[in-house]
């Protein structure tokens, strides 16, 4: 996987996190939530698969949302340098 494909889905990830965690509207946040799935699933399914770790519905669980967008975008962080 390219350089590029891992700095987009950081960038992408990074903004949507930040408008998520400050929000208080739900309906905003839903609306992330589901960027976020549109997203993944037009990923590149090597990164989406290390990002997982193995674990079904990475980033698509409403429960473990916001701890997977946290975990993905450390380990997207990562992977830049």
């Amino acid at each position: 996987m390219s350089q590029d494909c891992i700095e987009s889905a950081y960038c992408f990830i990074h903004q949507k996190l930040r408008v998520y965690e400050f929000s208080t509207n739900p309906t905003q946040r839903d609306d992330i939530e589901y960027a976020i799935s549109q997203y993944v699933d037009g990923m590149n399914p090597q990164l989406y698969q290390k990002l997982a770790d193995g674990r079904d519905g990475f980033l698509l669980d409403h429960v473990s949302f916001e701890q997977d967008m946290r975990k993905a975008q450390a380990q997207l962080e990562k992977m830049m340098v």
